[in-house]
């Protein structure tokens, strides 16, 4: 399964914030340091706001920082969050799709064994996990001094 540009703009906004979970972060700088549009990420935060994931103050001093604890966010909820309802092939749409043998394949239920699958091995970590090495992290998005 391939991650959308958005899902992956959401896990680096959470690792960037969980490299220094007390210092307020801004757009700009996730922006530059990763290197993606101010406007496209101003539009991940929105959403990473909205579920709860960070805070953002808005004004002179405002930044977004983590709202709940590395250990409490977990991976597959994020991405699930941001992803929406994982559609690996056509027959997984709303209409069911236009295959000709949907009625009798069984291709169906092996994606979404594999689907489920893949979820549980994200629902396993948490950003506590994938944030172990904050220091390496915070060296690297230049959040510490070398």
């Amino acid at each position: 399964m391939k991650l959308t540009v958005f899902t992956d703009y959401s896990l680096r906004v959470l690792l960037y914030l969980a490299a220094e979970p007390s210092r307020r972060a801004t757009i700009a700088e996730i922006a530059k340091t990763f290197d993606i549009s101010e406007s496209h990420l101003t539009k991940v935060v929105h959403l990473l706001g909205r579920q709860g994931w960070i805070d953002t103050v808005r004004g002179k001093g405002g930044g977004i920082v983590l709202a709940k604890a590395p250990h409490d966010i977990r991976i597959g909820k994020v991405v699930r969050d941001t992803e929406g309802a994982a559609v690996p092939a056509e027959c997984f749409t709303e209409d069911g799709g236009h295959c000709a043998i949907g009625n009798c394949c069984e291709l169906k239920s092996v994606l979404a064994e594999a689907v489920a699958a893949f979820y549980a091995v994200l629902d396993h970590y948490t950003l506590a996990d994938i944030s172990r090495n904050r220091r390496m992290l915070g060296k690297v998005l230049m959040l510490q001094p070398a």
